[in-house]
Parts: structure tokens; C-alpha cells; sequence
């Protein structure tokens, strides 16, 4: 499994919180789904690689 830096996890964090309307409040939600997501193992379900 890749290990993803804070900031590669804050860039996506950003794009969730811009796909979901850029809700405010409860940015760590979005990091931890980023989070998440980026870490769950899924063959199938390839992650961005953000810059």
C-alpha cells in the first residue's frame, strides 16, 4: 500500500470538499475521507494520485 504525504492528502481533500459544493465547517471530515480513501485497499477502485 502507497503511504501518502500530508499535503497529498490535503490536495485531495480539497477536491472532495469542492466535488461535495464546498460545504463549510468540518474540514476533518473531508481529511479523513481523503484519508480513507486514498488508503482503503481496492484493486478495482484506482485513486487520483494528487500533485
Amino acid at each position: 500500500m502507497p503511504e501518502y504525504s500530508e499535503e497529498q492528502i490535503r490536495k485531495y481533500a480539497h477536491q472532495l470538499w469542492e466535488r461535495d459544493g464546498k460545504p463549510e465547517g468540518k474540514p476533518e471530515d473531508f481529511w479523513h475521507r481523503a484519508k480513507g480513501e486514498l488508503e482503503r485497499p481496492n484493486p478495482d477502485d484506482p485513486k487520483p494520485m494528487p500533485e
